[in-house]
């Protein structure tokens, strides 16, 4: 599998009071890397990510990230193992640890991190 271009985008789509439609996004989407801010909540982000190929290894330093397979498969990389999420499945990758994500097949994931986390890493 190959490194793929990212498309990423850190405005949120969404309003407070406003419906989020994360199907429409996924009908519209034709990027194979494609992570979209969904909206604020609290101090934190909801973000989705329609992927195919795989993520560079990074870290963040000051924040966990929270990953949630909508449909798919999400391998996630890390330095001591690897981590296969399924759908309907989560996992939280702690703050400071290495990691990566790959996607053999397309997958739809929801993530959960800090509004100032940056997507690419520290």
């Amino acid at each position: 599998m190959s490194t793929t271009a990212y498309s990423i985008n850190l405005d949120a789509k969404y309003q407070p009071l406003e419906l989020v439609n994360v199907q429409e996004l996924i009908d519209l989407c034709k990027e194979d890397w494609y992570n979209q801010t969904l909206c604020k909540v609290n101090d934190c982000v909801v973000r989705l990510g329609i992927l195919h190929g795989e993520f560079h290894w990074h870290k963040h330093d000051n924040e966990d990230e929270f990953f949630y397979v909508v449909d798919g498969k999400l391998i996630i990389d890390l330095e001591e193992r690897t981590v296969e999420l399924q759908q309907k499945q989560g996992f939280t990758v702690p703050k400071g640890v290495m990691h990566r994500t790959r996607a053999p097949e397309k997958v739809v994931v929801l993530m959960i991190e800090g509004a100032g986390v940056t997507p690419t890493g520290d």
